[in-house]
Formats: C-alpha cells, sequence, structure tokens
C-alpha cells in the first residue's frame, strides 16, 4: 500500500484519538485546570493535536524496527521499547516546542514548574510517562493499529474520508496560522513569548465576566479586538507577576522575622545559663 496513505491514515487516527486524550486530561487530571472546566486543547479548532499524529506514525514505524530485534527475554524487552520510546517522543517534543517558541514566539505547553526541564519544553516526569505511553501502545495497541493498516490496504474507499479529514484540517490550519501571525507580530513588538493556554483561559475568564457567548472551539474569537485582548492579557500577567513577587518579598520577610525571634531567644537561654 502507498506509504503516503499509511501515513495520512495514521497521522488522522493519532490526531484524533490524542485530542480525546488530552481533552480528558486537562479536564480531570490536570492541576492547571482547578475548576474542571472542559478545555480544548492545542494550537488549532478542531478536535484534532497534530503532535500526536506525529507521534502515532512514529510509534507505528518504530515498533515495526523493534520487531525484527525483540529478544527473547521480556524484561529486556520491555525496558528496550520504553527508552526507544521515551527518546524517540521527547524528541518530537522538544522539536515541535522549539518549533513554536522560536518561529511563532508561542509556548504551547509549559513545563516550567518541573524538575529537571529543559526551557520548559521537556522534563523527565513527561519523558517518564511518554514512555510508559509508548510501551503501553507497543504491547497493547500496536497490533490493533497493524491490523486497521491491513484493513484500509482491503477498504481504500476510506481514504475518500481521510481526504476529508485533511481537507477541514488544511482551512483549521490556515486559520490558526493567521491568528498565531497577529501572536507573534505582537510578542515580537513586546519581546517575549505567550503562553498559549494562559492566553486562551484569560480570553476564556474576560468572556464569562462580559457575559459573552462561551466558544468551546473558536477560543479566541471575542466581540472586542483581539490585539485589545493581548493588551489586557500582558497586563494582567504582569499584575499577576508582582503578586507573586510580593508574595514571595512577604514570605521571605517572616521567616527572616522566625529566624530572627529564634535567634534572638537563644541568646536570651545563653545568657541565663551563664
Amino acid at each position: 500500500m502507498n506509504f503516503l496513505l499509511i501515513f495520512a491514515f495514521l497521522f488522522f487516527i493519532g490526531s484524533c484519538l490524542g485530542w480525546c486524550l488530552e481533552l480528558l486530561f486537562r479536564r480531570f487530571v490536570s492541576a492547571n485546570n482547578p475548576q474542571r472546566k472542559w478545555i480544548n486543547p492545542g494550537f488549532l479548532v478542531g478536535p484534532y493535536l497534530p503532535l500526536y499524529g506525529f507521534g502515532l506514525w512514529g510509534m507505528f514505524v518504530i515498533s515495526c524496527c523493534i520487531m525484527n530485534f525483540a529478544a527473547d527475554n521480556i524484561y529486556l524487552n520491555v525496558i528496550m521499547v520504553f527508552v526507544i520510546m521515551s527518546v524517540t517522543m521527547t524528541v518530537i517534543e522538544y522539536i515541535a516546542g522549539l518549533i513554536f517558541i522560536k518561529g511563532m514566539k508561542v509556548k504551547l505547553w509549559d513545563y516550567s514548574s518541573e524538575k529537571f526541564n529543559v526551557k520548559g519544553i521537556i522534563c523527565p516526569k513527561f519523558t517518564a510517562i511518554w514512555g510508559l505511553l509508548g510501551t503501553g501502545y507497543y504491547f497493547t495497541v500496536n497490533t490493533h493499529v497493524i491490523d486497521w493498516v491491513i484493513w484500509l490496504s482491503q477498504h481504500l474507499a476510506f481514504s475518500f474520508f481521510i481526504g476529508m479529514f485533511f481537507g477541514v484540517f488544511i482551512i483549521d490550519l490556515s486559520y490558526s496560522l493567521q491568528l498565531s501571525a497577529k501572536i507573534r507580530s505582537f510578542a515580537a513588538e513586546k519581546e517575549l513569548v505567550i503562553r498559549y493556554e494562559e492566553l486562551k483561559d484569560f480570553i476564556r475568564e474576560q468572556r464569562e465576566e462580559l457575559e459573552e457567548k462561551r466558544r468551546f472551539l473558536l477560543a479566541f474569537q471575542t466581540e472586542s479586538p483581539f490585539r485589545e485582548q493581548l493588551e489586557k492579557f500582558i497586563e494582567s500577567s504582569v499584575e499577576r507577576q508582582k503578586q507573586k513577587l510580593e508574595e514571595a518579598e512577604e514570605a521571605i520577610k517572616k521567616v527572616k522575622d522566625e529566624v530572627k525571634s529564634r535567634l534572638a531567644g537563644e541568646d536570651d537561654d545563653n545568657q541565663r545559663n551563664h
């Protein structure tokens, strides 16, 4: 079967399933969503995440290669698959993160709060998570994916629906790139990088305050000009940073006062003992 068709099929399946996975993760697990609201994840408008599409394609190719080098020892196979999947998915995530930060001045995800992170794009915690997901895929899902590919080779008429998917995807990509061009221009002017999810949350909060219509898909569409929303977002971010700084200074002052009080108490005890 045509290699390009296989890639298109896997990209279609991975993007859609990955979107569902992220949607549920953000709704029920993510600490960045304490209100437990439904959030449309990702850069695009529609229900698909290209990162997972490339990820599924990569895992499928790697799995096919690993099968040729599988050892008889199951534990050795698990370790080998875990390491290879971890490295591969982390590299894909790192490249995707750099493309958006360097090329579009946008940070789609932020691991800055995680230990040993690299530029807030990758970190050991999520490398391990990718490894677990990749290992789970190899031992439980990959055989089904192979069956899907075989099924597609026997039902090429389904490629019509794949074509429809990519038609909608290209329109969505065009719209999202136009939006990102506005964000990139604004970010370059202000010499900063926009945290995409924070901007999305801010606009959602603004819309709720103004009692505008809620939008799950068109998250950035508001009744006021988009640049005005960006300006407000920056002002809000600066205020939040000032507040965090003041809270940190207050906490440091409190610790200093406690230390001084404790030292003074120890001096008094020493003087009494002498």
